[in-house]
């Protein structure tokens, strides 16, 4: 019976011809345009979650606290919403800090004479300041602090490169979708020619007694298949396309968003797409057998 419906469903593409070959492209670009989506997304996901984990608020002190100062004002910088972790980073250490980035140049810091940094402390900001009004509400408490003289750092920027990212992913899901129902409509519309195409022997199968499933299945079976070569189409496409663009890309997204490889689509997205595929397939067959 299964072989039975499977050729049934290949000879009823072969009617269907160039309507059924306009659906497969239309799946094929539908699902190629998302995954290239998905892909840019996805890297431009990993560069905002590695940037946000660097991102560091420096809050410069009017004046170096003793350990009974320094303990407080510890505490109370750890209540503010929005911090994650603190170190505090004495006027010595600046020094020694500065000292160790001028390398060979370190002597002119000992002409100065007196050490001409503040004491500070380094803040990495937690998940709850990730949006740009929670970030500015802790650096407004922070600033608001006696003891503090400057609040220098700022995540901005990485949550412009996280909203660029949603943009791209909100465009991405549009243009599949767009596409995805053309995709659908043109795959009802080459089982619908089927349906005509064969009315008359559906009617001869069911005067004899064949089960409904033997007249239907092979249209939803129709559509599967169609959604399914367009599917493999568009992996493929994206593979080809993602193999001769990488090289390309790399150096760029290490410059630009400290990312040193442009990654592809895991397997399960990849199996993701080929679902999403035999799904769109099968549902424009389902309409035209449920319009029929």
């Amino acid at each position: 019976m299964v072989g039975f419906l499977v050729s049934e469903a290949f000879r009823d593409l072969r009617r269907a011809g160039r309507v059924a070959l306009s659906a497969i492209l239309l799946i094929t670009l539908a699902l190629a345009a998302l995954g290239a989506f998905w892909i840019v997304t996805s890297n431009l996901g990993h560069a905002v979650a590695r940037w946000r984990d660097r991102v560091r608020i420096v809050v410069y002190l009017r004046h170096e606290p003793d350990a009974a100062a320094l303990a407080s004002l510890m505490a109370r910088v750890k209540a503010v919403p929005g911090v994650a972790g603190t170190t505090y980073v004495s006027r010595a250490d600046a020094l020694a800090s500065l000292k160790r980035v001028l390398g060979k140049d370190a002597s002119v810091v000992d002409q100065i004479g007196q050490n001409p940094l503040s004491a500070s402390i380094e803040l990495t900001p937690s998940a709850d300041a990730s949006t740009p009004e929670a970030a500015r509400e802790m650096l407004a408490r922070l600033g608001a602090m006696p003891e503090v003289e400057e609040v220098a750092g700022s995540a901005d920027w990485v949550e412009r490169l996280s909203e660029w990212q949603r943009l791209l992913g909100m465009i991405g899901l549009g243009v599949g979708g767009i596409l995805g129902l053309a995709a659908i409509l043109t795959v009802t519309t080459a089982t619908t020619l089927v349906l005509h195409a064969r009315r008359h022997e559906t009617e001869i199968m069911r005067l004899v007694g064949a089960p409904e499933i033997a007249v239907r299945m092979p249209l939803l079976l129709q559509g599967m298949i169609q959604g399914l070569l367009g599917a493999l189409l568009a992996v493929a496409v994206l593979t080809v396309a993602y193999r001769l663009a990488a090289p390309h890309l790399e150096p760029l997204m290490s410059l630009t968003l400290g990312l040193g490889e442009f990654s592809f689509l895991p397997p399960a997205g990849l199996a993701a797409l080929i679902g999403a595929g035999t799904l769109l397939g099968a549902l424009g067959g389902w309409l035209a057998r449920a319009g029929r």
